[in-house]
Formats: C-alpha cells, sequence, structure tokens
C-alpha cells in the first residue's frame, strides 16, 4: 500500500469538529474529536474514537458516558480551546462555561449549538484509538439555525 495516498484517501471521509466530554464524579475531561458518527436508529447508537491515551479515554472508561458538543461554523477557536489539557475553573472549562448534563452529568458547552448524552454499550480497544459505541440517551438543541463545523472547512486534518 502506498502510504501516502492511503493518508489522502482516509482523510476524504468527512468529519464534523466537536468538543468531546466526560464526568466521573467532580472529575471533569473535555477533548476535541473528529471521529464521530450514528451507528443505528433504534436504539440511536453513536460511535466516538478516543485518543486510548488520553485523560478522556480514563473518564469515559470509568463513569461509562459522554456527551458530545456540537460546534458551529464559526466556533473554531472554542474548539481549539479544547486540543489541550483540561482546566476546570467554577463552572468553566478551558474558559468556557458549562452546566452538568441532565443525564449524565457530562459538561455541556452552554455556547454550543447542539449536544447529545450517551451511554457506553460496548468498548474496542485496539489501535491508538478506544472506540466507544454508546446509546444516546439525552439531546438538546440551542440553535437549529447553526451549521455544524467541518474539519475538512478548518483547514486542519486528522486521520490517514
Amino acid at each position: 500500500m502506498d502510504p501516502q495516498q492511503k493518508k489522502v484517501a482516509l482523510r476524504a471521509i468527512n468529519y464534523g469538529l466537536h468538543v468531546l466530554t466526560s464526568a466521573d464524579g467532580d472529575e471533569l475531561s473535555a477533548a476535541g474529536v473528529n471521529w464521530v458518527s450514528q451507528m443505528s436508529f433504534e436504539p440511536p447508537l453513536v460511535a466516538v474514537g478516543v485518543k486510548a491515551d488520553s485523560h478522556t479515554n480514563e473518564v469515559i472508561g470509568r463513569s461509562g458516558s459522554f456527551a458530545v458538543n456540537v460546534l458551529s461554523d464559526d466556533q473554531l477557536d472554542i474548539g481549539k480551546a479544547f486540543f489541550r489539557s483540561t482546566t476546570v475553573e467554577g463552572d468553566t472549562l478551558n474558559g468556557h462555561r458549562f452546566e452538568p448534563g441532565p443525564s449524565t452529568g457530562s459538561p455541556l458547552l452552554v455556547e454550543l449549538p447542539y449536544w447529545f448524552e450517551a451511554r457506553v454499550t460496548d468498548t474496542v480497544t485496539r489501535g491508538d484509538h478506544t472506540v466507544y459505541v454508546a446509546e444516546v440517551v439525552d439531546a438538546g438543541v440551542r440553535d437549529e439555525s447553526a451549521t455544524p463545523l467541518l474539519l475538512r472547512s478548518t483547514g486542519m486534518n486528522y486521520g490517514g
């Protein structure tokens, strides 16, 4: 296999850019992610890929739940705040206000237009990312007119 062609082909898969959060008691974690996909209508299942050596992976592994906060196409700066370690100060994560999710307690970033909470049903630990399959247990919309941010439109890439 030609490594460059593999990289280009895999980067052609379309992804959004999201903030994945989780809570285990008072311990909170958040990370910028793009490997998120719906897997089933009934029950509503999603799959997310989380860097295996990350703090967020540890917290999800213990709590068995997470939230996906969807960035709008004008919120790249917010997304970039989550490409580093999580800092919690009062009701902010990395400088952005959150509230606990009603079903899992995972942080919901109040500036972002869409969110959903999910409980892990299956875990695949292989490679450098952990894949969580999870059932969506709650969801919310703060701004239905917002267009979700696509990784491709940021000029960044993650994959290949």
